[in-house]
C-alpha cells in the first residue's frame, strides 16, 4: 500500500530531513519525492510505502500532522485509495 504526504510552508533549512525522520519513525518507505522552494515557500510531495508501518494509519496522519504544527508546516497524509478516488475523472 502507498500513500501520498504534501508539505507546505515558508521554507527553512531541515524540512527534508525532519519530514523524511518522522516517516522513518514510523516505518514509513520513501518512494518518490519532489520538492521546490519558490519565493520563500517550500512544497513538497512524497509517495510512500506503507507496509511496514509501526503505528496504525491513523496514528501516521496525527504524527504527521503533528510535526507539521511543531514546525510551522502544513503536512497531509492520504492513502493512495484516497487520493486515486478524488482524481479519478
Amino acid at each position: 500500500m502507498k500513500a501520498v504526504v504534501s508539505v507546505i510552508g515558508r521554507d527553512a533549512v531541515g524540512i527534508i530531513a525532519k519530514v523524511s525522520s518522522g516517516c522513518a519513525e514510523c516505518g514509513a518507505n520513501i518512494l518518490d519525492i519532489s520538492q521546490k522552494v519558490q519565493r520563500d515557500y517550500f512544497t513538497m510531495i512524497m509517495v510512500l510505502d506503507i507496509d511496514r508501518l509501526n503505528v496504525p494509519f491513523a496514528g501516521f496522519i496525527d504524527r504527521m500532522e503533528s510535526l507539521g504544527k511543531s514546525m510551522g508546516l502544513e503536512i497531509h497524509a492520504m492513502h493512495e485509495d484516497i487520493f486515486n478516488a478524488m482524481h479519478k475523472i
